[in-house]
């Protein structure tokens, strides 16, 4: 067994709840009157002391508030869902959560009723927090479920915040619960309790629906320290512009955490937009960016970045999915810092990060940088073997940042994680001999479209509901003009590819998934009829023979276009 250590020296880990860590550990190293997060539209700001005195408002109200309005009684140990669009009172919400000892699942705010449905009894949830803009998915999700109506206003709180019309009047909001009472303090998570888990994000895995990941408190205040060895220090007047979800494990650690952990102010956009990203870039002075490669495609194609100074940007990172060095040099020529990290869900989420040190981020282009403190590694090949330098193999992590499993789902959690606490990450990498990681392919079937997971299975789950197709595979194909990947569909016609117009009817699909998918898992690398889905044995589907069909048909198609 060859394990790789990190080349940072170990540091000391806070077994304790992340709020503690947040609240008391580290909050007084800033001034509690500095801004926390700002509202990118309006200016609107609270601060770092107004953000503690809110969240422990929520904290109350989830402890005794809701249940005194009628609403279903929460205790430690709680599930609930926070199902909502990036909004100023969000990461109040989740830290308010944290606070009382209840534990959220973050909810993709594009799911679909049917999605939210398999995320509710999954994760067992008692109550969700869901914005209005959100309310029409959850109320048809209760509907499919069989709740009525008054059961319904026991288990929803409307995540709207000041708001002057109430769209759903019957409900509990948000305001009614906050300046009525105040957790004295945190919920404490001490020494072996901080090992019990404080949140859930959604991993889509390679099998069927996505899976609950249960991240510790441990797990939190270790990657908000291991981090730090990388990622370039924070100055007194660095702001960082928070434009990725906060539902997605990504925004709710690297842009809600840490910046309130080192002290920096996050200008928070409800979604990502080229040239509003860069109006607030220009106009709150952002240095820092935290961002996933369709947007650095757009800072080096969008004209908006010339528009607009980006001047005061001094790091710029990238996560969630591969970024191609062709596209890291293409940003380079706009934009001199840049960074990159690798992680996942399952480790909280980052294992290694590119450091700013000298010219390290250039010459070490493609690279997703070193492992960081405190962790431990392993490239495995197919055979069970550990690789040498140079050689590809699937990366293994150890350490204090990988989740405690996923949620009641022990098969799952046996596949991923090693009797001795190593995670199969599933990503084969490269290392060389200074200790920089290269990601070279994926063991793994997910597709990744502009940083969002989209699980084969799942699409061909959906898909075999159409009533004329009688099979389906779904792969993955790179879009060099997104930079990213679009999941593509191979579908068996129940009356055989002869009797219909192929074309048509994958159109016809295309619009059919539709109203039953999230936006980012539509088909948008098109639909493809063909006679049998090829297979092994064992019924596997070859999806390495489709990828072969998908370049020959995409490479045809190309050609007619051109004539």
């Amino acid at each position: 067994m060859k394990i790789y250590t990190s080349p940072y020296p170990p540091i000391h880990i806070y077994e304790e709840s992340v709020v503690t860590f947040l609240f008391e550990t580290n909050f007084l190293k800033f001034p509690p009157s500095s801004p926390a997060y700002i509202d990118a539209p309006t200016g609107q700001c609270i601060t770092r002391g107004q953000f503690k005195s809110l969240a422990l408002e929520v904290g109350w109200g989830l402890r005794e508030g809701i249940s005194r309005l009628g609403g279903i009684p929460l205790s430690r140990g709680s599930i609930i869902m926070l199902f909502s669009p990036n909004t100023l009172i969000w990461p109040v919400i989740m830290l308010g959560c944290l606070a009382a000892g209840v534990k959220p699942a973050l909810t993709n705010s594009a799911y679909t009723a049917r999605e939210v449905e398999h995320q509710w009894k999954d994760s067992t949830a008692e109550l969700v927090f869901a914005h209005s803009s959100v309310m029409p998915v959850v109320l048809e999700m209760f509907k499919s479920l069989g709740y009525d109506s008054v059961e319904v206003r026991k288990r929803v709180v409307v995540a709207d915040w000041g708001v002057k019309e109430r769209v759903y009047p019957d409900f509990i909001y948000l305001d009614d619960i906050l300046g009525r009472g105040r957790l004295s303090r945190e919920e404490l998570f001490p020494g072996k309790q901080s090992h019990e888990t404080a949140l859930m994000c959604y991993s889509s895995g390679t099998t069927g629906n996505p899976k609950g990941v249960e991240t510790t408190h441990c797990n939190l205040t270790s990657v908000l320290q291991v981090s730090q060895a990388a990622i370039v220090p924070a100055l007194p007047s660095d702001s960082l512009l928070a434009v990725l979800p906060f539902y997605h494990v990504y925004g709710a650690v690297n842009l809600i955490m840490y910046p309130f952990f080192v002290g920096i102010p996050i200008v928070i956009m409800a979604r990502y937009d080229p040239v509003e990203s860069c109006k607030y870039i220009e106009k709150y002075g952002i240095t820092i960016f935290f961002a996933v490669p369709p947007i650095h495609l757009a800072i080096a194609r969008h004209p908006a970045t010339e528009k607009y100074s980006m001047k005061t940007l001094r790091y710029l990172t990238s996560g969630a999915a591969p970024l191609s060095k062709s596209l890291s040099d293409a940003v380079k020529a706009r934009l001199e810092p840049l960074g990159s990290r690798y992680g996942s869900t399952e480790t909280s989420p980052a294992s290694h990060l590119m450091d700013c040190v000298g010219t390290n981020h250039i010459t070490k282009s493609g690279s997703v940088g070193r492992l960081l403190p405190n962790l431990e590694a392993r490239l495995v090949g197919e055979n069970g073997d550990d690789v040498e330098v140079g050689q590809p193999g699937e990366i293994w992590v150890r350490g204090p940042i990988v989740m405690k499993g996923y949620f009641n789902n022990s098969v799952a959690t046996k596949k991923a994680l090693t009797e001795d606490g190593w995670y199969k990450t599933g990503d084969v990498a490269v290392i060389d001999k200074e200790g920089y990681y290269y990601i070279v392919d994926r063991v793994k079937e997910l597709i990744k479209y502009k940083g969002f997971q989209v699980p084969p299975a799942e699409l061909e789950g959906v898909l075999l509901q159409h009533p004329d197709i009688a099979d389906v595979a779904v792969i993955g194909i790179h879009s060099e003009e997104q930079a990213t990947e679009l999941p593509r569909a191979y579908v068996v016609h129940v009356k055989g590819r002869k009797s219909i117009n192929m074309h048509e009817f994958g159109q016809e699909v295309q619009e059919w998934i539709k109203s039953r998918v999230a936006n980012y898992k539509y088909l948008r690398g098109g639909v493809s009829v063909i006679d049998a889905i090829p297979k092994s044995a064992a019924g596997k589907i070859l999806r390495r023979e489709l990828q072969v069909i998908a370049k020959k048909e995409l490479a045809e198609s190309l050609v007619h276009a051109k004539l």
